[in-house]
């Protein structure tokens, strides 16, 4: 399991951020047909992004063309169990994308717009984040 990680980290903490707004750039449908578009804001971790490649490469039987268009390069901390306050930040655990309303998650291509919708139907149920299916305007 290939989780997507950054390769370099020069500043190793980050804070946590703010979410606010709507997604100005990446929020249009750029290599594919088909698109899962997110509705609300929130992070998408590395494990999330791989479980819902995953259901869709196996339901489409590794046809067509996936793109994932997030990547997550945001370190999230966290104190160990039982540990007493203080003493610092707490150790990486993993990285998340942070992703706005408007923005394209997963798109997909050369293949039907049944076998697409169902996929990325499929890919949705992996995110914890509330998602839509879009197609290209032709």
């Amino acid at each position: 399991m290939a989780l997507l990680v950054p390769k370099r980290v020069k500043y190793r903490k980050a804070f946590r951020g703010k979410r606010g707004g709507i997604a100005t750039r990446n929020n249009t449908i750029a290599f594919g047909s088909y698109a899962l578009k997110a509705e609300e804001a929130g992070w998408i971790n590395s494990r999330q992004i791989e479980a819902a490649r995953r259901a869709m490469t196996k339901f489409t039987q590794r046809g067509g063309r996936i793109w994932i268009r997030i990547f997550p390069d945001k370190p999230v901390t966290k104190h160990p169990a039982e540990a007493r306050m203080g003493s610092g930040k707490g150790d990486v655990i993993g990285y998340v994308a942070v992703v706005k309303p408007g923005t394209v998650i997963f798109e997909m291509g050369a293949v039907a717009e049944d076998i697409a919708k169902e996929a990325i139907r499929l890919a949705a149920h992996k995110l914890a984040l509330k998602t839509r299916f879009v197609a290209k305007e032709s």
